[in-house]
Order: structure tokens, then C-alpha cells, then sequence
């Protein structure tokens, strides 16, 4: 009877709405220091935690679902958490940006996020104060679907950090280091999977269909996943289902993830090896270091040999442009902001990233309560100079182009939001041979990060359809603390009727003597004196670094 009846028990169950089942997903996170070398041949280092352990619990949920997350900050500075990829709608205060959406948890007190979850897909919850991911503070969230249009017999997690056995601090003060002498890769990270050395197993059964969700929880480097014999089939990328798409490798910057389903073979007879490579064509090769690679097993049986590696492991870009999301054709713009992310120096000889030669700095009051305040939230001055904020309109489409003019590539997320990736090209291509547009016909890929190569350029375009306020930054811990931040200001005056800043988030300001109404320093006018404001960069070494050098 369970047999012949089980299939309509499963049909009258999906037919009900998903939101009969919606329960509160708590995490109790107490965010401490942990003191560990991960396992890897290396010395301990400090890094943040929760609850004094690495690495940090994977995080389930289901669409509909409410997360819960209970902070209590035992650091000595204060901290914040990002739910990455999640938009956050009428909830910007939740979304974990220090000093734009929110102040940050003081040092021993609590503070909770409770997010509804309008999405399913793959994304991750990071640190994003102080870069504490860079230390250790991250881990994946996984919001399943019941009505996911791919169905899988069962699914494996492969998150991919890098770990430095300096801390974040350590490196910046040699980014920062005028006189040359100080080199931020003399002591170059390692490689962990799923928070460990050592890649985990995947137990296949011959005929059945897997999902396995790759999310980059790198600081730096970029990284490959490939599986020996097997066609991987991508079928969602940063949290939006896409047209499937067969492919031998995948390619992830950091903050970017990817589904692929892979077919197990029809028999036991071999088991195979899958390779994950971190690397970086960005970055200097340090033999070990990048590129290097950890090897996990694909176990048909515990009879079966290993089949043999033959020939390279696959290796090749992501393809954005041959990739369609499932749905979502493609927008018109109604205007275009152009954005360069470059690098420039103070007079005091520091390097430091921008866009558009604006160097970011967090304001004195958060822009979510300078957005809040009636008759100055509309002038992007009033934000301050060095949050380089952009006044949105409800619903207009924005077209953005990012431009890489340096040596430096650039992973450039922006909060709230998903945008279509319309056209990439190379900066020097003066002709457009090398230009790809996406046809009027196809649905753009939707995507969260895009990594912006050295000598390029990528286009693309959002819906300003989420009243709130959101950065955008460069995912590079290094790039981000040294200023590749700016921020959107989207439909002020919408934002007054529908965010409501809960008192538990102007607590925690309180607490610190920061004010939650004005412009960037808190005045209710255009006067901004005092505000966090640097000189213009200078496009070529001041004379100190000179003489230095």
C-alpha cells in the first residue's frame, strides 16, 4: 500500500505551499578567536571562529524559511555578519555591511539577524568587518528548494578557502609598506576543503545523479574543480538556476558559487579521483603554493581500483557568456555608470585600490540612517566623498561597465541584487573583435561576482527593484580593505515607508555613540565638515616612494 500510494502522497504533499512548512533555522554563534593551523604543515595562527572551533557549521535551510542568526561578539573588536547573495528585501539592516547598513556587534554583547528567505541556491554567511573572513570567519548556507526544477539522488558540498598562516592585519601592513622591503606573499597560503587538508569522499551509485555545490570562500586566489571521466552539467550559478550547460571544468573567483550535476557511471568497475587547484594567473607562481591542488576520491566501490589521471587536468576560464539563466530576458538600460577599478597613491607613498580614483572610507553615521533622513537622502554629498554613493530611482535599469586597466583582476559583488552580464571585451581591442554580446534572443546569465580580468572589461545591468541600501566592492580581502568599496543608495524615499530599523539595530549604534539620523557626520544639513575625507590619488609614485625605492 506505502508503494502504490507513496507517489500521490508526494504529489498532494508538493502541491501544498512551501510556506506550511516554514520553520526558524537558529544558529547560536558565540564569534571567537581560534588559535589553529587547520591541520596544515604550517605554524598556528590566530583566526576567528564560532564557538572556538574551525571550521564553521554548514548552514541548511529551505526556501520560506526564516534565518536566525544569534551573535554574541567574545573578539576584542567589534564584527558583523554577511549573508552573501541573499537580497535582503526591506531588510538591509540585516545585511551584515559595517557602518552602511548597520554598526557593527560590540565586543561582548549579542545582536540577532533574522532573515526571511525568498531564495534557494547555493550562497555562504562571512565575516564583513575588519575582513575577518580573511581570518576564518566563514562558512556555506545551503537553501534548498522543494520545487527545485533539477532533482538529484543526492548532493555533496565542496567549499574551497584559502589559509594564510599570517593574519589579516600582518598582510595589510605590507600592502601598505612604503619602503618596498615588505613582501605580502613571503608567507603564501594553503589550500582547505570543506575546512580541512584533505578533500572529502564522494560515495557514487552506478546510475544515480549528483548535485555537488562548489562555493569559493576564498580571500585571494581562484580555484578549479574537475572530476576524472565525468562530464560536469552546470545548472545554477550565485544562487540563480541557469539553462544546463555540459562542461569538463569549473573555474570560481572568490565569492562566486556553482551547481553542477554529474552521472555516475552505469558500473563499480573504477573508482576516480576529482581535483581541486587553487591558482592564480594574477598572482606570482610559488612552487606548492599556486598553483597547487588537492585530490579526492569518487569511490564506486571499495573493491575497484583508482582509474589513472590521463593526460592534464582540465583547465579553462568560465564561460559567462555561453551560459543563459533559466529565466529573465534581456533588460534595457535607462542609464550607464562607468566604473574603473584602479589603483592609486597619498602623498605619503600608500597604494590604494578605488573606483574611479574615489577611495572608500566607512562614514561616521551608516548610510542606511543618512538614507532615512527626509530632505538630504536624495544628494549623494550627503553620504560623504569617500563612500563614492550613487542615488538610485526606484525600478530605473542600471548599466554598469567595470574596467581593469592595471595588472589587477577584480571579483566585483554587489549587495542585494543579481545582474545580467551583457558584453565582455578587452580593454585594447580597439576594434571589437574580441567583443561578446549577448543576442537579443537569449536570457544573460545572472550572477552575483563577476571577476573582472586584468585588461578587461564586463558589462552589466540590474533592476533597481530593492529599496535599500548596498554595496559594492571588490572581493579581494586585500582590495576591499584598501578602499574598492562604493555604495548604492536605491529609492530613498521608497526606503521610508517600507525599511523599519529595528531597535535592536540602533542599540547597538547607541552603544557605541554613533548617531542614526543625518548626513555622514550627523548634521540634518549639507554641512559635512569633519567627514572622513582623503586627497585625490595620484596616478604615479609620489616622490617618497621614489627615494625609497
Amino acid at each position: 500500500m506505502l508503494f502504490i500510494y507513496g507517489p500521490l502522497i508526494l504529489a498532494l504533499i508538493s502541491a501544498i505551499p512551501t510556506t506550511v512548512f516554514a520553520k526558524r533555522v537558529v544558529e547560536n554563534w558565540e564569534v571567537t578567536y581560534v588559535t589553529s593551523n587547520r591541520g596544515l604543515d604550517q605554524p598556528p595562527k590566530r583566526g576567528v571562529g564560532v564557538n572556538h572551533k574551525f571550521p564553521l557549521p554548514v548552514v541548511h535551510a529551505t526556501k520560506g524559511d526564516t534565518l536566525v542568526l544569534n551573535i554574541f561578539n567574545s573578539l576584542n573588536e567589534t564584527t558583523t555578519m554577511h549573508s552573501h547573495g541573499l537580497f535582503q528585501r526591506n531588510t538591509t539592516y540585516y545585511d551584515g555591511a559595517a557602518m552602511t547598513t548597520e554598526c557593527s556587534i560590540t565586543p561582548g554583547t549579542s545582536f540577532s539577524y533574522e532573515i526571511p528567505l525568498e531564495q534557494a541556491g547555493t550562497y555562504w554567511i562571512h565575516g564583513h568587518s575588519h575582513s575577518q573572513n580573511f581570518d576564518g570567519l566563514r562558512t556555506p548556507l545551503i537553501i534548498h528548494d522543494p520545487k527545485d526544477p533539477y532533482k538529484s539522488d543526492g548532493e555533496y558540498v565542496v567549499a574551497v578557502e584559502d589559509w594564510w598562516p599570517v593574519t589579516f592585519n600582518t598582510t595589510l601592513a605590507a600592502l601598505l609598506d612604503v619602503t618596498g622591503q615588505s613582501n605580502p606573499f613571503a608567507q603564501p597560503p594553503n589550500l582547505l576543503v570543506n575546512g580541512h587538508p584533505d578533500a572529502p569522499r564522494f560515495d557514487f551509485i552506478p546510475g544515480q545523479t549528483y548535485r555537488i555545490r562548489l562555493v569559493s570562500m576564498m580571500s585571494l586566489p581562484l580555484w578549479e574543480f574537475a572530476i576524472d571521466g565525468h562530464e560536469l552539467e552546470i545548472i545554477e550559478v550565485d544562487g540563480v538556476n541557469t539553462k544546463p550547460k555540459k562542461v569538463n571544468v569549473v573555474r570560481l573567483a572568490p565569492a562566486q558559487r556553482v551547481s553542477v550535476l554529474v552521472k555516475a557511471k552505469e558500473s563499480c568497475d573504477s573508482n576516480y579521483s576529482y581535483h581541486v587547484t587553487m591558482f592564480g594567473n594574477f598572482l606570482p607562481p610559488i612552487p606548492g603554493v599556486f598553483p597547487s591542488r588537492v585530490d579526492g576520491l569518487v569511490a564506486y566501490s571499495s573493491d575497484a581500483p583508482l582509474a589513472e589521471t590521463v593526460g592534464e587536468i582540465p583547465s579553462e576560464p568560465f564561460d559567462e557568456m555561453s551560459i543563459e539563466s533559466l529565466h529573465g530576458p534581456i533588460m534595457k538600460a535607462d542609464r550607464g555608470l562607468y566604473f574603473n577599478a584602479t589603483s592609486g597613491f597619498l602623498p605619503d607613498g600608500t597604494n590604494w585600490e578605488s573606483f574611479n580614483l574615489v577611495t572608500y572610507r566607512n562614514p561616521d553615521v551608516p548610510s542606511v540612517f543618512t538614507a532615512l533622513t527626509d530632505f538630504i537622502n536624495l544628494n549623494p554629498i550627503s553620504y560623504g566623498p569617500q563612500t563614492n554613493a550613487h542615488v538610485l530611482q526606484l525600478n530605473e535599469v542600471i548599466e554598469m561597465l567595470f574596467w581593469s586597466a592595471t595588472q589587477l583582476s577584480h571579483p566585483l559583488h554587489l549587495h542585494g541584487h543579481v545582474f545580467q552580464i551583457v558584453e565582455k571585451g578587452f580593454i585594447n581591442d580597439t576594434m571589437g573583435a574580441l567583443t561578446t554580446r549577448v543576442a537579443k534572443d537569449k536570457f544573460p546569465l545572472q550572477r552575483d561576482t563577476v571577476l573582472v580580468n586584468s585588461g578587461e572589461y564586463v558589462v552589466v545591468r540590474f533592476k533597481a527593484d530593492n529599496p535599500g541600501v548596498w554595496l559594492m566592492h571588490c572581493h579581494f580581502d586585500w582590495h576591499m580593505a584598501l578602499g574598492l568599496n562604493m555604495v548604492f543608495v536605491e529609492a530613498p524615499k521608497e526606503m521610508m515607508d517600507v525599511i523599519k530599523v529595528p531597535q535592536s539595530v540602533i542599540d547597538q549604534c547607541k552603544r557605541q555613540g554613533i548617531e542614526t539620523k543625518g548626513n555622514v557626520v550627523g548634521n540634518m544639513a549639507y554641512d559635512y565638515d569633519g567627514a572622513p575625507n582623503l586627497p585625490h590619488l595620484l596616478h604615479d609614485a609620489p616622490a617618497v616612494l621614489a627615494s625609497a625605492a
